[in-house]
């Protein structure tokens, strides 16, 4: 089989949440969340088996509804986090809360996975996130380094900044703020920057994109009309501190300097509809993936706005002779921005895409019809980056 040939893996509900367990660094493992109004929603854990080619799984219940949003702790393989919604007088709300996964399912247990006879796995609820009083809550993101205390969740116009207590089994509110203005202001999506000593949080909420310092939870900075239309998602580069990319529905992914706010550095036009979601990679910040409702995933090559826009530069004298005979390799043009691969593996609306914790050149894709294909950056790319 040919190395770089998709794995595809579909599960039987629709779905649109998925996010590798960052706190797992040795297993290349996803969890995606399920959504089928008729039957018990899953969590089903993802793992691949790189050498052979093959996705082990298994599956939690989660009894509670739909999951529109999942999110891993940074520092417990066993702990994640989902949105979901509860039926509540007449209308739904979507709730937040933190769960423990069974021990034995945890990475490094010798239980045998994927044996269909085994009863399903139930999650253990560790607390929730939610206090009506706020409304719905559309995304929970987690502090990126430190203990996993620290948590973030957006519910309607309200950013509530939540520290979880020992063994994460009570959440208590440190701060909060709101969205002011006129009409029914709501968050869609939010990102906590690793940068800045993990003081910074970006939001989305309909075309604007606002910074947020989580000491004083006061706003930092605001780009007002980031997207025509509705703003779907962000990220932060992992590697230049004021960098951020978002992406949206005016099917267009852009990337800011959040030092100046008014005009984007850069934009992507490669999507013919709404683009859902926008992951740098976390080793490598040149490589930008996108997901869009046109069901095509796009790899591409950001390298002039990345960290090493030059590249590795070699001296004449490292190279043995046969590199020598490769002379249109040794121009110093600055390499040009790119998309390296589109990929059309899914029918469906691509909801969510994401990077492996554990290797950074292999990724996740997950669309509406419950396909999750698991794809790897071309080799001759990233034995260009790496040599």
């Amino acid at each position: 089989m040919e190395d770089d040939a998709p794995v595809i893996y579909g599960l039987e509900f629709q779905a649109r949440a998925l996010t590798p367990q960052t706190a797992e660094t040795d297993a290349i493992r996803f969890l995606v969340g399920t959504q089928s109004l008729k039957y018990d929603n899953q969590i089903h854990i993802i793992d691949f088996d790189d050498e052979n080619n093959i996705i082990n799984k298994n599956v939690l219940l989660h009894q509670v509804g739909e999951i529109w949003h999942i999110s891993a702790s940074p520092a417990d393989k066993g702990v994640l986090a989902t949105c979901y919604n509860k039926p509540s007088d007449s209308k739904v709300l979507t709730c937040a809360a933190v769960w423990r996964m069974p021990k034995e399912l945890e990475p490094g247990s010798h239980e045998s996975p994927d044996d269909s006879s085994s009863p399903a796995h139930t999650l253990e609820l560790l607390c929730h996130l939610d206090d009506t009083a706020h409304g719905s809550v559309a995304c929970v993101v987690w502090e990126p380094t430190g203990d996993g205390r620290r948590v973030i969740s957006l519910a309607d116009s309200h950013i509530l900044l939540w520290d979880l207590q020992e063994s994460s089994s009570q959440a208590v509110l440190a701060g909060s703020a709101s969205l002011e203005g006129k009409g029914q202001l709501k968050f869609t999506s939010g990102r906590w920057s690793p940068h800045h000593t993990c003081t910074q949080v970006a939001t989305a909420n309909d075309t604007t994109i606002r910074g947020w310092d989580t000491r004083s939870m006061s706003q930092i900075y605001c780009i007002e009309n980031a997207h025509g239309q509705l703003v779907r998602d962000l990220d932060f580069n992992p590697n230049k501190q004021y960098y951020l990319t978002s992406c949206g529905d005016d099917c267009k992914v852009k990337f800011w300097d959040t030092r100046n706010v008014t005009e984007p550095v850069k934009t992507l036009e490669e999507h013919s509809h709404w683009v859902w979601s926008v992951r740098y990679n976390h080793s490598h910040d040149q490589l930008v993936l996108t997901g869009s409702s046109d069901s095509r995933v796009i790899l591409s090559n950001m390298v002039s706005i990345s960290s090493e826009p030059f590249g590795h530069l070699v001296d004449d004298d490292d190279l043995s002779d046969q590199e020598e005979r490769r002379p249109e390799e040794k121009s110093q043009e600055p390499p040009q921005d790119s998309v390296i691969a589109t990929y059309e593996e899914h029918e469906d609306s691509v909801y969510a895409v994401d990077w492996s914790s554990a290797d950074p050149w292999l990724f996740a894709s997950l669309s509406y019809d419950g396909r999750l294909v698991i794809n790897r950056v071309p080799r001759a790319l990233k034995y260009h980056i790496l040599l």
